[in-house]
């Protein structure tokens, strides 16, 4: 009698390191760098083979989703963590909530798509934001009145220290505007590898923004669903934002700065046509594209890095721009800005 064959254990795939890997497809600016060590991220355990590994166990990260909110301004002396990692699924249909989760490497616009497509409404203001669901906690993504803390569940980590898994609710983020706990002591320390979002039932339209109510009085439709409103979204930003497959960009550049009613007040005194918006803690949010607009800066470019001549938020590569000539761009606006308002814009991208 033949006892029965042992199966080898299967052994995981070798992990993709690639040296002196271009950064230059991997960030939306297109702008140029080489990282020293570049590996594709596929799953947690690949994490916590990087956490493992004898060399580059010890040497600092830079965590890499789909880079469209990075300036690389030199070569990251750094092991760089590509996140790809994959899949979305409705988790669990509560009462009121569906709970969707999402690999940290999804698209965030086609995780938008694949909601509606399913019939899971609640993100379709947030469409078009480019970028992978991974980042969308670091950077509270929001747009047209939602933000991601408001259809956020939890989030599942790696600790790039000690290999260890861990969860965070939305108040162990600490969200803030365009801000969170990974963008503060969590900074390089951990790396995202699952997120979940919470879309609330009944489905409520959030319409409050001024392009949306203007496409309701065009249209005549008074009560949009959300497909409508994603479709009304993505018309809005395809129209004055540029395709970063086509010219470089990274989105909206600068943060919508927020001031007191006071500086509101003493700033609608000056210029009585800024464009601002009331927050829930008496706050006003100013929008900053229409201050850069104002001081004459739409169109104009230092060196191949410019202004988009249709979004003066948005700052682009006219064609082979370093970054220095970004940031020496958005330094300059800075300057321009406080000059006249008194307000000084913060960049929304990490500038490396």
């Amino acid at each position: 009698m033949h006892s029965p064959t042992a199966v080898p254990p299967s052994t995981p795939p070798a992990l993709e390191i690639e040296r002196g890997a271009s950064l230059r497809a991997f960030n939306t600016f297109g702008l140029p760098a080489v990282a020293k060590a570049l590996v594709r991220v596929r799953s947690e355990a690949d994490v916590k083979r990087v956490v493992n590994h004898p060399e580059l166990g010890i040497a600092p990260k830079f965590i890499l989703g789909g880079g469209s909110n990075l300036v690389l301004t030199q070569d990251v002396d750094l092991c760089v963590l590509k996140l790809e990692i994959k899949g979305i699924r409705l988790l669990e249909a509560r009462e009121d909530a569906w709970i969707v989760e999402v690999g940290a490497g999804e698209s965030w616009h086609e995780t938008v798509q694949w909601c509606l497509d399913h019939g899971l409404p609640g993100l379709e203001n947030m469409a078009l934001i480019p970028g992978t669901v991974g980042a969308a906690p670091v950077q509270n993504i929001g747009a047209y009145g939602v933000e991601l803390k408001d259809r956020f569940e939890s989030l599942d980590a790696v600790d790039l220290v000690t290999g260890r898994s861990i969860t965070l609710n939305a108040a162990q983020c600490a969200f803030g505007y365009r801000d969170s706990v990974f963008k503060q002591h969590l900074q390089g320390k951990s790396v995202i590898t699952t997120v979940r979002l919470r879309l609330p039932r009944p489905w409520v339209p959030v319409l409050g923004y001024l392009e949306l109510e203007r496409k309701m009085a065009e249209t005549g439709i008074a009560s949009p669903g959300p497909r409508q409103i994603f479709d009304w979204i993505c018309e809005v930003r395809r129209a004055k934002l540029p395709d970063p497959s086509v010219v470089g960009n990274a989105g909206s550049f600068f943060k919508n700065p927020v001031v007191s009613a006071e500086q509101c007040r003493d700033i609608i005194g000056r210029d009585p046509e800024i464009v601002h918006y009331p927050l829930e803690d008496g706050s006003f949010k100013l929008a900053a594209g229409w201050m850069i607009d104002a001081c004459g800066w739409k169109g104009k470019s230092i060196g191949r890095a410019g202004v988009y001549e249709r979004q003066a938020l948005v700052l682009v590569n006219r064609g082979g721009a370093s970054g220095a000539e970004v940031v020496t761009l958005a330094r300059a606006i800075q300057e321009s800005v406080y000059g006249r308002f008194g307000i000084r814009l913060e960049p929304e991208p990490v500038v490396v």
